[in-house]
């Protein structure tokens, strides 16, 4: 894991309004400075936290479009690190923009927090395949389209997103595939049907 880091001369003054803002090109596993503010360009980064017992708690994830920082929060260290090749740009947000990124944080967390609350392991999985496919592939009224490579999400990053060992994952992954549940609709993309969700397929 890569810690990157940005000096005092990173960081906007009056006399370098007109300097370009920093740009990263990140590679899966870096980690970004916490307390700037930084705007995704494109690639995926979770934010997660260490707890007491060693195990790490996933607070959120985020794609194009998003801007993340830890500076807003309560909970210390946050590591916000890059889930696939990540390109970034450091920016300083208006209120406005503060506001929505905390709605966002807050969502984010709600929703994580309730799928792994979830005990039987194969509903826990469907559900936040599905909450991936909502928030970052297409969404039509037959189901979800996600692509887990675009994203870089192996069977270990699924497990540390709801709280499942990789094996699970895969035994998981696999019988949902065999069973429709899981449609493999190109060699990246996969498909989940809403009648699938509906049902709160459980295996």
């Amino acid at each position: 894991m890569t810690l990157l880091t940005a000096d005092a001369t990173d960081r906007p003054s009056a006399a370098t309004t007109t300097r370009p803002p920093l740009r990263l090109t990140l590679q899966p596993g870096d980690v970004l400075p916490e307390s700037l503010s930084w705007r995704i360009l494109d690639g995926y980064l979770r934010t997660s936290v260490l707890e007491e017992d060693g195990d790490t708690f996933v607070l959120g994830v985020w794609g194009p479009g998003d801007w993340i920082t830890a500076a807003y929060s309560a909970l210390k260290p946050i590591e916000i690190q890059c889930i696939s090749l990540v390109v970034v740009e450091q920016f300083s947000p208006q209120p406005e923009e503060v506001q929505s990124l905390l709605l966002q944080q807050i969502q984010n967390l709600e929703e994580i927090f309730q799928f792994n609350r979830i005990r039987s392991a194969d509903l826990r999985l469907l559900k936040l395949l599905t909450w991936i496919g909502r928030r970052f592939g297409q969404v039509n009224s037959r189901g979800y389209r996600l692509s887990l490579k675009e994203m870089n999400l192996t069977h270990k990053a699924l497990g540390d997103l709801c709280g499942l060992t990789r094996v699970t994952v895969t035994k998981v992954l696999n019988r949902y595939k065999a069973e429709g549940v899981l449609q493999k609709i190109s060699s990246d993309d996969l498909f989940i049907p809403i009648d699938a969700v509906a049902q709160d397929y459980a295996g």
